[in-house]
């Protein structure tokens, strides 16, 4: 019989998954995104633990084929993690970390540039390399920025700039 019929009794089933893409930039992360990142990583991990002991259905298999491929992306990113010292940002401009409140005609705004895996708009967390962010970056209070949109541009003063005390002491 040809070997490449043969399955290797060692070949894993997430091997059979090709990889999450990973990012093409900097993997900037708050305190707390990196501990949020780590709390995933434990809690994928443990799940293909228990996988592993139960896996007996094709279900389970495929399931844990998919685990095994966050578990690779996830030691990817907490891998490549460069946590910024959000206590050294400076306090009169924009930078990583910051919230910063905007005004425009669409009224005030709160957002937080964080990194990508962090992430969440619904909740103001915004990835740095967002057109908003990009924008803000390097503003100072009273300063105003386009935010170029697909719905439209948007100019946007800048209000003000904080770098909140949990996220200095995380």
């Amino acid at each position: 019989m040809s070997r490449s019929f043969v399955k290797d009794a060692d070949e894993s089933a997430g091997d059979r998954l090709p990889d999450i893409p990973l990012s093409e930039h900097a993997n900037y992360v708050t305190p707390r995104g990196l501990t949020q990142l780590r709390a995933r990583l434990i809690a994928v991990r443990e799940r293909r633990d228990a996988l592993r002991v139960a896996a007996d259905t094709l279900p389970q298999q495929s399931e844990l084929a998919a685990v095994e491929r966050e578990l690779r992306w996830l030691n990817a990113r907490v891998g490549s993690a460069i946590e910024v010292d959000l206590s050294q940002q400076p306090r009169d401009r924009v930078a990583f970390g910051a919230l910063v409140t905007v005004d425009s005609d669409e009224g005030e705004a709160r957002y937080r540039i964080v990194g990508e895996d962090e992430a969440d708009v619904e909740h103001g967390l915004v990835s740095y390399m967002s057109p908003l962010a990009v924008a803000l970056l390097g503003a100072r209070v009273g300063d105003e920025v386009v935010w170029q949109r697909p719905a439209g541009d948007l100019t946007v003063e800048i209000v003000a700039i904080e770098y909140p005390a949990e996220e200095r002491d995380a």
